[in-house]
């Protein structure tokens, strides 16, 4: 009876386990949260199936272990477990890419068709498992008329224009994090981006008013998938390398173009007994260096409520010994829906960052002489020789004194608040608070130095030395700042007898800004102080037996405020437009100028959609459009300077007292306002053979006015600020792409190309200067570009006496100088003959991307480069001195007909540093920016794991680059607008090597 009663129970709980119930739910688009008609429903594994009627809606009879798959024709499938549910709630993604493609503009989103702008959208997967830190640099090459020069420094922050330099203050995007304004997103994991799209034209950045002029980079953060539990792991491990070495020359031949050098100045040769090595510097200062980054993301998504958790881990070593940079990133983000028209939610950024910077320059190690050996014994660093001692120190002493004897430190924290009600179906009313807050500190110890060794030159005796006069030195330094924004805004979007769509939004902005720094250091003339981090303030020295110290500091505050309101129509989905206008004002101005309106307009015309188009078979979409709009500008104009300011002057005598005298730092302009941009942009896109060809051609003309310039007084150091000159940026776009599949088997290719032409129209009224460059080879005049190379043409070398009195010349020439052009034909060269030499800037950019996919295999290969600027390679003009020379100059001229393009090793023929063409190098490159090859592991090889996907990949970046230029990387630092394109030695862009793993549970 016993076993009878146990089988009953054992029967009763199968059919209770696999009871069939009936399940009613409903299946939405997941952009609109319409319901999606006529959608399958089925049970996997079964002939049970349905559809959904007229509003979304199914019942279908399923057990709690059953899977509902879901399925709809534009829609990705979608698979569903029953469980203990009993109504289910289903969002499918929608696959077509003409109709449903959604880009973010200001204060919204929008269908890419509707669009009357140019924006361009990179997804979050292209950026992910790039092992950069920052994700920025992973858009290189990826977008036309977007341009950007990576930096090798660990943490390094990219240089970022769009369509060119609208203007010699700033030229910066601003960034857009899920509604924030930011100046930098390095506080954001590359994991933790769903998308990022460039808003490059009038009609797009409009709405943003006086921060948006250069272009808007806004990027979508991730959020849970709706109706989804999802755990995901991505990790990745490699390392970085220096490919190519900046060639200089081994000992061999630094003694032979010494000893040139010293002959040429009627010098003996210089005594080696003690110089015998042939030590590499730049080999011993560089590395291989670990990288890795790590991202754990936790979301889960339900009817009422979602939240999205991720963790981040980055660390990068540098390839110049002893550099690190490591991150830890967080993120919490949760939407609650309280009822069926109010929304509320929240996000929460953090970021902590820790920096242990290069405390040597790659400069040292080029100039270092090959001759000296590191260490004279094992407690003793070799100095240089004499004649290069006071300009190099011993490369490996300077990297380890300083080595852990900097704790730089950073702190970022990002947060929002919105509410969200939906007043009617068409209507809804949104508020957002924002707060970024951030903090970064450094301290720093200069340690004792080193004993040396002063090698004996000439028979003289070695000497120990040490400079018992030093004492060590504290510094330290922190800076803040504070962003708080809020957003108030009304959304309106109706479609009115299906020909007709309207949407509207209206709001206004605040933005307070409050940023301070202070930084300072002191020198212990009495006491050493300890090599103890917990000891490295400046309080540690007494301020009143030690005063030798020096202390700076300042601070900004400035609000922003604006109203705005954006208008979009579409008629029958063929005619658009869209008009903006916003309100602006900076506390940055007068009270009289703080106010300004600015706005926008834009047009489109959907040709396909036109009855006469109908037979044309291949192109499935085409779209015309034109935009124009008004902007105003206040990047990278400082606050309050139409306020009078106070410097230092001259000093002033008082009785028997000295006293430093105050002047006017400079000249007040109460008339100051922000700077104008006036742009055009006519665009054309065309999809053809069923959407598997993609093309868009954009013409842009760009133009900035008032620009705020400090004008130089007359027989004066001070100058004044004043809105004058003007500057334009006209170009052309061009991207295509051509995707398709067969059987197994998908590839696609796209490329893209832009070209930027900059020209400074004017420089004021009746206003006669230039803009110089602190290096004095760059000038910002009229009728030229920002920032172009200024300086002279060289012809040769003159090769003989004759030669030099037979043509025009430098009074003091010889033979073996640089022949420089007369360009002015006036028969005289002096500095008169300067001229126009190219641009820092780059007005061709282009890039390239290979995707090719079969099974579970897929491959990715990506290529950026430049053409058409020049590079100054400032390094270059210390080899005429005692320092290591460049393997060029082997080449020099030693007599008639030797050399006609390198000139004669001797320092002290001062001609041949004159700025000219023989320092500069053609920029032009082409860079492998990213081969990587990956594997999909499928459901059958994952069987019933835990693991729901899983990808393993392994990339290269960086790998070969075609250029002329001889310094580590192309990139050259184009941060400074009139002072750009310098290469001196700037730190190595490595090559990057890395496994990585994705793993979905």
């Amino acid at each position: 009876m016993k076993h009878l009663f146990t089988l009953l129970c054992f029967v009763f709980c199968v059919n209770f386990i696999y009871a069939q119930g009936t399940i009613t739910g409903t299946v939405k688009d997941a952009s609109t949260l319409a319901g999606i008609a006529g959608a399958t429903v089925s049970v996997k594994g079964k002939v049970s199936a349905t559809q959904t009627n007229e509003i979304g809606k199914f019942t279908i009879s399923a057990s709690p272990t059953d899977t509902l798959q879901v399925a709809y024709l534009g829609y990705t499938a979608q698979s569903v477990v029953v469980g203990n549910q009993t109504e289910i709630t289903i969002f499918l993604e929608s696959t077509d890419e003409n109709i449903e493609e959604v880009v973010v503009v200001g204060y919204g989103t929008q269908r890419k068709v509707d669009l009357t702008g140019s924006i361009a959208q990179v997804k979050g997967e292209e950026i992910a498992n790039m092992p950069n830190s920052n994700p920025i640099s992973s858009l290189q090459g990826k977008v036309a008329g977007l341009t950007i020069s990576n930096s090798g420094t660990p943490g390094g922050a990219p240089t970022v224009r769009i369509r060119g330099v609208n203007s010699t203050n700033n030229s910066n995007p601003l960034y857009v994090v899920d509604g924030v304004l930011h100046d930098n997103i390095d506080f954001i994991s590359p994991q933790d981006i769903e998308s990022m799209d460039v808003l490059k034209d009038p009609s797009s950045i409009a709405i943003y008013g006086l921060r948006g002029a250069n272009g808007v980079i806004a990027v979508t953060l991730k959020k849970a998938a709706r109706g989804q539990t999802n755990v995901t792991f991505s990790g990745s491990y490699g390392f970085n390398q220096v490919q190519d070495r900046i060639s200089v020359t081994d000992a061999e031949g630094f003694k032979k173009l010494y000893d040139m050098e010293r002959a040429n100045n009627k010098e003996v040769p210089f005594d080696y007994t003690n110089y015998s090595a042939n030590t590499n510097w730049q080999d011993l200062i560089l590395r291989t260096a670990f990288n890795s980054n790590n991202n754990l993301s936790i979301s889960n998504s339900g009817e009422k409520s979602s939240t999205h958790i991720s963790l981040g881990y980055s660390k990068q070593d540098g390839v110049i010994r002893n550099g690190s940079y490591d991150r830890f990133t967080g993120r919490l983000n949760q939407e609650i829906t309280v009822s069926e028209r109010i929304k509320v939610g929240g996000d929460l950024s953090g970021s902590y960052w820790k920096m242990n910077p290069t405390n040597v320059s790659v400069t040292n190690a080029l100039w270092a002489a090959p001759v000296v050996d590191v260490m004279f014994d094992e407690n003793t660093y070799n100095a240089m020789p004499s004649f290069q001692r006071a300009q190099v120190g011993n490369p490996i002493a300077t990297l380890n004194r300083l080595d852990g004897k900097n704790l730089t430190r950073g702190y970022r924290f990002v947060g929002s608040l919105f509410a969200e009600i939906k007043i009617l179906e068409s209507l809804k009313w949104k508020s957002t608070v924002y707060t970024d807050l951030g903090f970064n500190n450094s301290r720093g110890y200069t340690p004792l130095p080193y004993n040396f060794m002063y090698l004996g030159e000439f028979g003289g005796a070695n000497q120990l030395f040490y400079d018992d006069r030093q004492k060590t030195a504290v510094s330290q330094s922190s800076e803040e700042f504070r962003r708080f924004q809020q957003d108030h805004t009304l959304t309106f979007e109706e479609t009115f007898n299906e020909d007709h769509r309207l949407s509207a939004v209206a709001g206004f902005t605040t933005v307070y800004n409050d940023n301070t720094s202070l930084r300072g250091s002191r020198r212990d003339t009495t006491n050493n102080v300890p090599d103890n981090p917990d000891l490295w303030y400046l309080n540690i020295i007494n301020q009143q037996t030690n005063p030798d110290g020096s202390y700076s500091g300042g601070g900004a505050k400035n609000t922003l405020v604006g109203g705005f309101l954006r208008a979009s129509y579409a008629y029958q989905n063929k005619y658009l437009l869209n008009a903006t206008v916003r309100r602006d004002g900076s506390s940055k101005f007068a009270p009289k100028n703080r106010w300004g309106t600015f706005g926008s307009v834009g047009v489109g015309w959907v040709v396909s959609e036109e009855e006469f188009f109908s037979d044309v078979e291949k192109i499935n979409f085409m779209k015309l459009r034109f935009a124009w709009g008004k902007i105003g500008n206040s990047n990278g104009i400082a606050d309050n300077i139409y306020l009078p300011g106070l410097s230092n002057g001259n000093t002033a005598i008082f009785g028997d007292n000295v006293y430093t005298a105050l002047q006017a730092a400079y000249i007040p302009d109460p008339n100051l306002h922000w700077e104008i941009v006036r742009g055009m942009d006519l665009g054309l896109e065309i999809k053809a053979f069923n959407n598997k060809l993609s093309t868009e051609i954009n013409l842009y003309d760009r133009t900035t006015t008032d620009i705020l310039t400090a004008v130089p007084l007359p027989n004066e150091t001070r100058s004044y600020f004043t809105n004058l000159g003007k500057i334009t940026n006209r170009g052309i776009e061009a991207s295509m792409g051509w995707n398709n599949s067969f059987g197994d088997w998908k590839y696609g290719l796209n490329v893209n190309y832009s070209y930027n032409k900059n020209v400074v129209n004017s420089i004021g009224d009746n206003i006669n200067f230039q803009i110089l460059g602190n290096n004095g080879a760059n000038r910002t005049e009229t009728g030229h570009s920002i920032g172009y190379f200024y300086g002279f043409k060289q012809l040769g070398i003159y090769q003989t006496a004759n030669e030099i009195t037979s043509r025009p010349a430098w009074n003091n020439s010889l033979p073996g100088d640089i022949i420089f052009e007369d360009t002015n034909g006036d028969g005289i060269i002096d500095d008169n003959d300067r001229t126009y030499l190219g641009t820092p800037f780059p007005p061709h950019n282009f890039g390239a991307n290979f995707t090719l996919g079969y099974k579970g295999f897929d491959l990715q290969i990506e290529g950026a480069g430049v053409a058409g600027n020049k590079i100054f390679a400032i390094r270059k003009t210390n080899t005429f001195a005692p320092l290591n020379y460049e393997t060029n100059r082997l080449d020099a001229w030693t007599g008639p007909g030797t050399s006609n393009v390198e000139p004669i090793v001797d320092n002290s023929r001062g001609n041949n540093f004159k700025f000219s063409t023989y320092f500069l190098e053609p920029g032009d490159y082409f860079r492998l920016r990213t081969v990587q090859l990956g594997y999909n592991f499928g459901e059958r090889l994952l069987g019933n794991s835990f693991i729901k996907k899983a990808r393993v990949f392994v990339n290269a970046q960086n790998l070969k680059t075609w250029s002329k230029v001889t310094g580590y990387s192309p990139e050259a630092a184009i941060s400074s607008i009139i002072a750009g394109g310098l290469d001196n030695g700037s730190y190595p862009v490595p090559s990057t090597y890395t496994f990585g793993v994705n793993l979905n549970f």
